[in-house]
């Protein structure tokens, strides 16, 4: 009896574990993509990195704490892990935390280069096999750690500070632009959310779906003032130089032209043009952070706790969007959804025997899919592979956003950056990749006017 109530216990254990590894990680039943094995892969790949980067790089070099006795129990291994984790730190030798901040962002890039390199190769299969995502996913994870494993005994150079580092720089400022299609796509949902729930309201009572619309306005304010008072912090703080004026200058500049440029025509809407508008600063705050000259940044040498955590902020947005909203719109057969229009009803009461709308322009509940399925993922595998490369992307920019864009904060005896050539790098690839997405998101608002015969949507 007693082992039979034991094998009935084990097996409601291990039925409810795998149905809530199903629910929040999706299944790999038809109709599936494997998005949500994807995202965790990452995230597994991001939680490491930080693992690496503030526990065990530091302890490999500095040869102390537990981490490097476990190393050194296993017989022949503890050298060879200390050169490959040291040789391409041994410039900063006497100086400890250098030390350890350059061992840390070698930490860094061996996860986000695994998941770099997975997600590439997974791109690159699933155009021509989009089956193989949602497929042999225990295998994929026990690869990667195996490869985690493998890459402790790699050199740090030439593969991880050499060929990813700068392949993490350019795929890092290519991100940057895809982060702004998907915060544009965020703000885009949530305003048109907000308007319909003001819309529904109305249709019970007119004038009660206000409290929404004043919510859109109410986020619109808190963003603009947000970014103005950064502009103002930046002057007061990085104006020591023509270099860092202009910067800051024409972000203040673009923010006035992409909010007066929406503003004028009707297309994109006020809470867009505020998302842009953070996200803009955001930018320049980390283009004037990474100048190289003491002069021109007085927090140079420092950790940028402040860039990293906004970066990471950033990334948990694009990764959930991502890896949960991608194939939304082939997923949706959104044009036969009827959005219904608000109504003012001739007294105050709600009189249900007189319909809002016509019958042929009732809206439809709920949301309306070519075919009825249970699955939570997308049966459309087509288009799968452009999610691997937007997981490539998010896995060079975390590994920039961890390292401040693979620079350790040395200084000289004139207190500027030791390396200065790196910092000016990355504020031109930053500058670009800034430009670029506010070009983008001043095309969407244009190109409507200029060919009003296509569809933009």
């Amino acid at each position: 009896m007693g082992q039979t109530l034991s094998l009935a216990a084990i097996y409601c254990c291990c039925s409810a574990s795998n149905s809530l590894c199903q629910s929040c990680f999706g299944t790999t039943a038809p109709g599936t993509t494997g998005r949500k094995r994807s995202v965790l892969l990452l995230t597994l790949a991001i939680g490491t990195a930080l693992y690496f980067q503030y526990a065990v790089g530091p302890s490999i070099v500095s040869q102390s704490g537990w981490i490097w006795k476990s190393y050194r129990a296993i017989p022949g291994s503890g050298k060879y892990i200390f050169k490959a984790w040291y040789d391409q730190c041994a410039e900063y030798e006497g100086q400890q935390d250098l030390l350890a901040q350059c061992a840390g962002n070698a930490g860094v890039y061996r996860p986000m280069f695994l998941s770099f390199l997975y997600f590439v190769v997974n791109a690159i299969v699933t155009s021509v096999i989009p089956h193989l995502n949602k497929e042999a996913w225990p295998a994929k994870y026990a690869l990667f750690f195996f490869g985690l494993l493998i890459s402790m005994f790699v050199p740090s150079y030439p593969l991880f500070s050499g060929f990813f580092l700068w392949t993490a720089r350019l795929g890092a400022g290519a991100f940057v632009i895809l982060q702004q299609i998907i915060l544009i796509d965020v703000a885009y949902n949530v305003n048109d959310s907000f308007v319909e729930k003001a819309n529904e309201a109305d249709q019970l009572a007119y004038g009660s779906g206000s409290g929404w619309l004043q919510a859109i306005i109410g986020v619109c304010v808190s963003l603009y003032v947000a970014s103005i008072t950064g502009i103002g912090v930046m002057f007061a703080e990085y104006d020591g130089c023509a270099g860092n004026t202009w910067v800051i200058s024409l972000s203040l500049i673009a923010i006035i032209g992409m909010t007066a440029l929406q503003l004028s025509g009707t297309d994109g809407s006020l809470l867009t043009s505020s998302v842009m508008s953070i996200y803009v600063v955001y930018l320049c705050f980390s283009i004037v952070s990474k100048n190289p000259k003491h002069e021109c940044n007085p927090r140079l040498g420092e950790n940028d706790v402040w860039g990293i955590t906004v970066g990471l902020l950033l990334t948990v947005v694009s990764l959930a969007w991502t890896g949960f909203s991608w194939s939304a719109e082939s997923r949706l057969s959104v044009e036969s959804v009827q959005t219904a229009k608000a109504v003012a009803p001739q007294s105050g009461d709600l009189n249900l025997e007189v319909p809002f709308l016509d019958s042929e322009n009732q809206p439809t509940t709920g949301l309306v899919t070519e075919q009825t399925s249970s699955s939570e993922e997308s049966a459309d595998l087509g288009n799968v592979w452009k999610l691997n490369v937007v997981m490539a992307l998010i896995s060079c920019y975390v590994a920039m956003i961890l390292t401040s864009w693979g620079t350790v904060n040395g200084l000289d005896e004139n207190h500027n950056a030791a390396n200065p050539t790196v910092g000016h790098v990355n504020m031109a690839i930053l500058g670009v990749s800034q430009w670029l997405a506010i070009s983008l998101y001043c095309w969407t608002l244009v190109a409507p006017r200029l060919f009003p015969d296509r569809d933009f949507s």
